[in-house]
């Protein structure tokens, strides 16, 4: 007892606790994830498969749709998953990975809106909305990515090769 109220006393020691608490956290719902994902595709492909040998199967319409919605749920899955292993590599959540995430969820849901959906106008409204906001969160974030990628303003630099471009006073024979 005494031993743990020096640790919630001691700043650095309940850090350390708290960190050692959401590291074993995130390792437990990794092997959980890891082990849906795993289950989830092999379902998806014995589904398939039944669906490719059943003669009767229309591949365009419900089906297709069905079969689009569940690989997209395990693709949200794998992504949730490589949140949680960047999560523990680096010890900071990839907003980048988290927006994208989320934009396939939507997609998902937009893929496999039932029949008659379309007479739902609010229900589109507010799924286009959702869209256009995860977009532009997802341009904001990359925009500092993408400007550092780029060299900054000042006097360009030579080539490193010779310069093969024709001279103006060159008539174009050799």
């Amino acid at each position: 007892m005494n031993r743990l109220l020096r640790m919630l006393w001691d700043d650095q020691a309940f850090l350390r606790a708290i960190d050692r608490g959401e590291r074993l956290l995130a390792k437990g719902l990794s092997l959980i994830l890891a082990l849906v994902v795993v289950v989830a595709s092999f379902q998806l492909l014995q589904q398939v498969w039944s669906d490719f040998l059943n003669s009767e199967t229309t591949w365009l319409g419900d089906e297709l749709t069905r079969v689009l919605g569940d690989v997209l749920n395990v693709l949200i899955a794998l992504e949730v998953l490589q949140n949680l292993t960047a999560y523990l590599r680096r010890k900071v959540v990839q907003i980048e990975l988290v927006l994208v995430t989320a934009l396939t969820a939507v997609a998902r849901k937009v893929i496999v809106l039932p029949p008659g959906a379309e007479d739902k106008p609010l229900l589109l409204a507010g799924l286009g909305l959702v869209v256009l906001a995860l977009a532009a969160a997802y341009w904001l974030v990359r925009q500092p990515t993408v400007r550092s990628s780029f060299p900054q303003r000042g006097r360009a630099r030579g080539f490193l090769g010779r310069d093969r471009s024709p001279r103006p006073d060159d008539d174009g024979g050799d």
